[in-house]
């Protein structure tokens, strides 16, 4: 398994009428946990690109448990549990850094594409390489 965690502000334009973080910004938020997952094991999602690779999201799903606000400081965990698989499936779990309290959970799937193609294929062995260790 994968896991990494990263903090980020709630930035104004992030809100909304109500000063919630405003509900679309959730699967944004899911996007920094994926990407930086990804970069600290040495794997941005720059060089997935540069070999040819895409992973264009399949399907997503956000539950709110409470509102964010303005000025939060948000920790972002995103897991990966599985490595052999066509799927990549990415949980994600938003808790704020001052009080533990959860934000919201969810989860996105991904499905490797050739950039030229267009077309489905398995994990490239760049991916592969770079999470095994993780799941021994």
């Amino acid at each position: 398994m994968l896991s990494h965690t990263t903090t980020i502000r709630v930035r104004y334009a992030d809100t909304d009428k109500m000063q919630f973080v405003y509900n679309g910004k959730y699967l944004e938020y899911f996007e920094v946990g994926r990407t930086e997952v990804l970069r600290n094991i040495g794997l941005p999602y720059s060089e997935l690109e540069k070999k040819g690779y895409q992973l264009p999201l399949m399907e997503a799903g956000l539950k709110y448990k409470n509102p964010a606000h303005y000025d939060d400081e948000l920790n972002i965990e995103a897991t990966i549990k599985e490595l052999y698989t066509a799927k990549v499936h990415i949980e994600y779990k938003i808790t704020r850094k001052e009080d533990g309290a959860l934000i919201a959970t969810g989860f996105t799937d991904h499905m490797f594409i050739k950039e030229d193609t267009k077309r489905p294929t398995k994990p490239p062995q760049v991916y592969i390489d770079a999470l095994k260790k993780f799941f021994q």
